[in-house]
Formats: structure tokens, C-alpha cells, sequence
């Protein structure tokens, strides 16, 4: 069972294509979940300080002096 030259040359080259491809759509995946992390990491940050406005807004709210109005139906 032995392949003619031509037969592992033309296999050789669609391996070789295959990695070729294989390599880039790492490369495009890698590139990819960076840019994912990034908006992550940026989203998280932002999540972070409006946590803290939303504490500070509280507690603003909870240290003013109650509003001794009648109720609506007065």
C-alpha cells in the first residue's frame, strides 16, 4: 500500500492548508475573547460605581429629615 509522490505531496498540501486555516481562526477567537474581557472588565468597573452611587443616593436619602407633609387624600 505505498502512495505515488503526488498522492503525499497532495496530501501534505491540504494539511498544510488546514493549519493555515486552523491558525487563523485561533488567532480571530483569540482576538476575539480579548475584545470580550475588555468590555468585561470595563462593564464590571461601571457596574462597580454605580453600586456605590446607588449606596450614596441611599444613604443621602435615609440621613434627610422626614418630610412631615398629610397624605394626599387630606
Amino acid at each position: 500500500m505505498t502512495d505515488s509522490p503526488s498522492t503525499d505531496s497532495a496530501r501534505l498540501d491540504e494539511l498544510e492548508m488546514r493549519v493555515v486555516h486552523q491558525d487563523q481562526t485561533i488567532e480571530d477567537l483569540n482576538a476575539a475573547i480579548t475584545a470580550q474581557w475588555k468590555l468585561i472588565d470595563r462593564l464590571e468597573r461601571q457596574v462597580a460605581h454605580l453600586s456605590e452611587r446607588v449606596a450614596e443616593t441611599e444613604q443621602a436619602v435615609s440621613d434627610a429629615a422626614p418630610v412631615n407633609r398629610p397624605p394626599p387624600h387630606y
